[in-house]
């Protein structure tokens, strides 16, 4: 599991995942139902791209994603 902790580093997960499953960001855009611009922009880490739209590209390409509070790995 990695861990996420900008947007730099989701944009970056979600561009290794698309090249490793041989997609360009084209067809990526076609498969989510998102603009060739938002895929773009969501790989670049732009800091204002819509939460809602970059987990629904997350998930198109099989990636989850979950939260974990500070507090469960406290011991």
């Amino acid at each position: 599991m990695q861990t996420i902790t900008d947007t730099k580093s989701l944009g970056l997960l979600i561009r290794e995942e698309r090249k490793a499953q041989k997609l360009t960001q084209e067809q990526l855009a076609g498969l989510t139902g998102v603009g060739i611009r938002f895929v773009r922009e969501l790989e670049a880490g732009k800091e204002s791209c819509q939460i809602g739209r970059a987990l629904q590209v997350a998930a198109s390409l099989g990636l989850s994603v979950s939260v974990r509070s500070r507090r469960e790995s406290e011991p």
